[in-house]
Order: structure tokens, then C-alpha cells, then sequence
């Protein structure tokens, strides 16, 4: 009886290679073809005629035309643009507490020097704006940080570096165009 259990054994052993091994083939006749190869650097998915991305410090185009101060909301940058509507300087600055509404505003006032309302020296003040009675304006601080604004003060002041405080107070005098966008 050895023999033959023996030999059952070898005839069931050979019908599950048997049938492991015409799986085995059903498989690989249906798997894709990268399976098993090395992956490779995934092909560009750019369109074929891409669109060129707009420039961050392009002057924003719904923001007019002709001398003015463009001021983005969204972005926190800066535009001085001449009459040509060519930016002759771009910043980022550091937004104050309370912000304008988008819309068109003039230079009201400016002063030299003096104290912010956050108790800091600055300079090169250039208001704008009012909002429920905070006056809005670019400044640069004296000791030259921009920090950014305690939320829990009403403060007006949009902070930029004494070199761009220097070119505002340059371009920016009583009566030009101020243009906030969102």
C-alpha cells in the first residue's frame, strides 16, 4: 500500500503544478506590460501648447492706467507705475491690521516722520485712506523691521523696507492715484 499512496501523491502533486502552472500563464497573458520592468521618469503631463504663466510682479490689469500706486491685497505687493503703465518699482510689504476696500483712493496726506499708532518711529508716511477712523498708509519703520501687525490692535499702517518707504515718498505725493486690489 506504501507504493501505491506514494503514487497518488506524485499524481495529485503533478495536477497542482499542472494546474498552478496554467494560471500562472492565464496571468501573464493579461498583465500589462510594464509589470516587472523598472520604473521609468513619468512623462511630462503639460499640455503640448501650455499656457505661459502670468507674472506675480506684473502690474495687475484691472488696476487703471497712468501714474498711480498699485496696491494688491491678496499678494501684499506694491506697484509704482509710471504714466507709460510700466512698473518702475515692485515690493512686498507687510499689510497693517485693518485693510482699505479694493477701489481707487488719493494721497491725502504725508509726513516725514512720526510715531505709529503701534508706538513705533517711522517714516515716509503716505495715507490714503480712512477706515472707521483708522488712517491707512504705506510707512517704513526707522529702526528698519517690518513687523508683522498685533491683530488685536486697529492699526493702518502697510509697512515696507526704508529703501521702498524712500522710493514711495519719491513717487507718492499729495493727490496720486492709490489703486487697492484684491
Amino acid at each position: 500500500m506504501a507504493r501505491s499512496s506514494s503514487g497518488i501523491v506524485a499524481g495529485l502533486t503533478a495536477a497542482a503544478l499542472a494546474a498552478v502552472g496554467f494560471l500562472a500563464y492565464q496571468a501573464s497573458a493579461t498583465a500589462p506590460e510594464t509589470l516587472g520592468k523598472p520604473k521609468q521618469d513619468a512623462p511630462s503631463e503639460a499640455p503640448h501648447n501650455p499656457k505661459p504663466e502670468a507674472d506675480p510682479k506684473a502690474v495687475p490689469a484691472a488696476s487703471g492706467k497712468g501714474t498711480r500706486v498699485v496696491y494688491a491685497l491678496k499678494s501684499d505687493r506694491v506697484w509704482l507705475v509710471g504714466a507709460g503703465g510700466k512698473a518702475k518699482r515692485t515690493f512686498e510689504v507687510t499689510p497693517s491690521s485693518v485693510d482699505p476696500l479694493p477701489g481707487e483712493y488719493s494721497v491725502t496726506t504725508r509726513s516725514g516722520s512720526v510715531v505709529g499708532s503701534d508706538g513705533v518711529p517711522i517714516e515716509h508716511v503716505v495715507r490714503f485712506a480712512n477706515v472707521d477712523g483708522v488712517a491707512i498708509g504705506f510707512s517704513a519703520a526707522v529702526d528698519g523691521s517690518v513687523p508683522k501687525p498685533d491683530p488685536t490692535q486697529k492699526t493702518g499702517g502697510i509697512r515696507e523696507t526704508r529703501a521702498d518707504g524712500k522710493a514711495m515718498w519719491s513717487f507718492a505725493t499729495v493727490g496720486t492715484k492709490v489703486v487697492v486690489v484684491p
